[in-house]
């Protein structure tokens, strides 16, 4: 044998020993005894075999199709890929997986004598040439994590684009991928045919190539198939491990004592029985009747039976016809049709005596002489008998998005707020509350580091800071421009502070109001409550409260206020005069802990919300409440009423905000679910048709919501904008309407507030 000739056989010889590395680890070997013959005769038949599988071997189950598990199993696979059969002249031997290791092995040992001498006697060159492929061949890997990366490399872009182009794509060097010429189908048939390993061969279109299936990828596609598990070494059926069972065990897993439930009835198992016994006596508990079989019978069953008669008075049976016979076909045998002379003695015979029917034979249906319209009447009649009990009716074609609501274009709803336009920045905590003038040129903010700043609006310029030890729960400005008075809500402290602006007139005015010298004595039933105290800081008023405070509200005169405290129960809404100094409960129960207050914007009416209902109250007539709104929600965290006072909105801790009509009903007219975190307050604008809502999603919703003075036509409501740009730690505490112009403020956790302008 030629040097070359015995490199590449050695090369065969060693591949085929690092595949079967991992079989080795697995399968013991077993002492089988095989005569081997000299390592050039074994070669030299192996490479027969391999010339002779291509035509030979092959059977139909080779042409492209589907794949199955029955193809994996052929004898043709397992003499294709293993190669563990043999040809022979007396016939086939077969060896198994073990045998064909040690005869691997034993070939590698003889193959590494010889392949010495041939290094002895050929070179040292040729002997390293040898060497260097011998490693390569071991280092060679079959696992999937070594796979050759896609040579296309254009991504998720689909093929389709490609089908006009010359090329498929670009390879990793940026150079067009071009396609293959396509051949034609009666000559890749043809080269299919010839071709006995194409059964395991796939296209692949994304890279315009085939692939051919290894032996350990076609054994893994067998086993699917077959729905075992993918790797051999699985085993489904593992021994159980009990780990708290074991025989030397001479205590129990646990040494509690027996408890009672187990030996002593339950009572309350008892009470239980009782209860349902009970309610099934006096019928609160009904039990499924059982089913009624369906009074329906055989329209063409046998009419002996007599209770469909005692059923039915006027009982009709149904037409029956004879069941056909042989001698009725349209191709009967020839021992019914009657020969010539039969026929002329039926012509002799009477009408009365003659048979009425006489059986012919024709050799299709086709050719009877009342095919053509027997299937058309035939079907007629079934359809009659069909739809006599029915009436057709035309289905009604409604286009689904007819049954949308039609709502007006963003564009016709101009002006709104859209855009952030000033920021207002100087506090180092989150901006809790923010308030603005009814003149529309200061707002005040409160925060948790404990300052209450005033800022103009047009600048952003910050003009006075009142600073105060407790975090600032509530600021709200005094709704009368002459008296410019601030109230500010922290712990169980309310105080009233002169914000220094107005003409010397009403500075005036503000300083005697918020004088401290004429405090007047509480009444016995308040003075558990609150206490007017002056406030030495800032030379103001300061009322002190038994709870703390949660929520306040001004009146619309800007005399009364009111302060609620969610854990003061009954007590928990006071309302305070501060042209008198005085305070005074509510003249009505509260049922409930109350969240928020309002006062009607022109009416003697004061809404006060607690968890899950708000009630309204009428204060000139003390007594039950005139009106109770059910809102369905969780938990109301907030309220705002429209400036016509006829329509309420609720916004809840679940992200859900209510629209009440009070006209309308008691229930809510709408309910929008627009944010998924809890939602921290409501506002409706004064003069224009907006109101928002802002939420601790960080953001904040803008509507249009026009109520008309028509009591026939409903209030329109129109998503507007999304306003972000605070940060999502904390959200949006707080949203307040300009009093003049389509802006709206916003108080972040972040301890920025925000300007939106349109």
């Amino acid at each position: 044998m030629t040097k070359k000739k015995k490199g590449a056989n050695e090369d065969k010889i060693i591949e085929t020993k690092s595949k079967t590395v991992s079989g080795k680890s697995q399968k013991q070997k077993k002492p089988v005894e095989i005569e081997l013959k000299p390592v050039e005769e074994s070669l030299k038949e192996e490479d027969l075999l391999q010339e002779s599988g291509t035509d030979s071997d092959y059977d139909g189950d080779s042409l492209p199709g589907p794949l199955d598990s029955d193809d994996f199993d052929s004898d043709f696979f397992d003499s294709e890929d293993d190669g563990t059969q043999e040809g022979t002249e007396d016939g086939d031997v077969e060896f198994s997986d073990d045998d064909v290791l040690e005869h691997e092995g034993s070939i590698d040992n003889v193959d590494d004598e010889e392949s010495e001498q041939v290094e002895s006697d050929n070179g040292e060159e040729d002997g390293s040439d040898e060497g260097s492929e011998r490693d390569e061949a071991v280092e060679e890997s079959d696992s999937s994590e070594d796979e050759v990366p896609s040579r296309n490399t254009v991504g998720d872009v689909p093929l389709e684009w490609y089908k006009d182009e010359k090329h498929i794509g670009y390879d990793i060097t940026g150079k067009k991928i071009t396609k293959k010429e396509k051949q034609d189908k009666l000559d890749s048939f043809l080269a299919t045919m010839d071709d006995s390993k194409n059964w395991r061969k796939i296209y692949d279109e994304y890279n315009d190539e085939e692939v051919e299936l290894t032996k350990e990828e076609c054994n893994l596609m067998r086993r699917i198939l077959k729905g075992e598990a993918p790797h051999a070494d699985f085993d489904p059926y593992a021994p159980y491990v009990d780990w708290f069972k074991w025989d030397d065990s001479i205590h129990p897993l646990s040494s509690a004592p027996e408890p009672k439930r187990r030996f002593i009835p339950s009572k309350w198992e008892a009470k239980k029985v009782l209860k349902l016994v009970r309610a099934i006596r006096k019928g609160w508990i009904k039990f499924d009747k059982p089913e009624e079989e369906p009074n329906v019978y055989l329209l063409w069953g046998d009419d002996s039976t007599s209770d469909q008669k005692s059923k039915h008075l006027t009982y009709i049976p149904p037409p029956k016809l004879k069941l056909p016979g042989h001698d009725e076909s349209y191709n009967p045998s020839l021992e019914y049709i009657p020969t010539e002379e039969e026929k002329a003695s039926y012509e002799l015979m009477y009408e009365e005596d003659r048979p009425k029917f006489i059986p012919k034979r024709f050799t299709s249906l086709r050719s009877i002489p009342a095919y053509e319209n027997a299937l058309k009447e035939s079907f007629e009649r079934c359809l009659d008998l069909y739809l006599c009990p029915r009436v057709r009716k035309k289905r009604i074609n409604i286009d689904p998005e007819s049954l949308k609501p039609k709502l007006p274009s963003r564009k016709d709803l101009r002006p709104y707020p859209n855009s952030c336009y000033l920021e207002y920045k100087g506090h180092t905590g989150a901006v809790t509350t923010i308030s603005t003038d009814s003149s529309g040129e200061w707002i005040a903010s409160g925060s948790t580091d404990g300052s209450v700043r005033m800022w103009e609006v047009e600048t952003g310029r910050c003009l006075k800071v009142w600073q105060f030890d407790e975090a600032i729960m509530c600021v709200a400005w005094n709704p009368l421009s002459s008296l410019p008075v601030l109230a500010v809500a922290m712990g169980r402290d309310l105080f009233f502070l002169n914000t220094d602006l107005g003409t010397d007139e009403e500075q005036e005015i503000t300083k005697e109001r918020l004088h401290s010298g004429n405090i007047p004595e509480p009444e016995v039933s308040v003075a558990a409550i609150v206490t007017w105290l002056p406030d030495e800081l800032y030379g103001g008023i300061k009322i002190r409260h038994f709870k703390s405070i949660s929520s306040i509200d001004w009146h619309r005169k800007g005399d009364y206020l009111s302060t609620v405290m969610a854990s003061g129960e009954t007590r928990g809404v006071v309302l305070h005069q501060l042209s008198k100094q005085k305070t005074q409960r509510l003249p009505f129960k509260i049922r409930g802990l109350p969240v928020c207050t309002l006062f009607h914007p022109s009416l003697s009416y004061f809404f006060v919300a607690t968890r899950k209902d708000v009630r309204v109250y009428n204060l000139l007539k003390p007594g039950e409440a005139t009106k109770k709104l059910e809102t369905g929600l969780r938990e109301i965290s907030s309220m705002a009423i429209h400036p016509g006072g006829d329509n309420l909105i609720v916004g809840s801790k679940e992200g859900k905000m209510c629209w009440f009509d009070m006209d309308l009903s008691s229930k809510p007219y709408k309910t929008l679910k627009n944010h998924p975190k809890d939602i921290t307050n409501v506002a409706v604008h004064r003069s224009y048709p907006l109101f928002a809502s802002c939420s601790e999603d960080s953001t904040a919703y803008v509507f249009h919501g026009m109520v008309y003075n028509d009591l026939n036509q409903n209030p329109l409501i129109v998503p507007l904008e999304i306003l972000r740009g605070h940060s999502s730690k904390g959200g949006v505490l707080d949203c307040k309407f300009h009093p003049r112009q389509p802006w709206l403020f916003t108080a972040g956790a972040d301890s920025i507030i925000k300007l939106y302008c349109h």
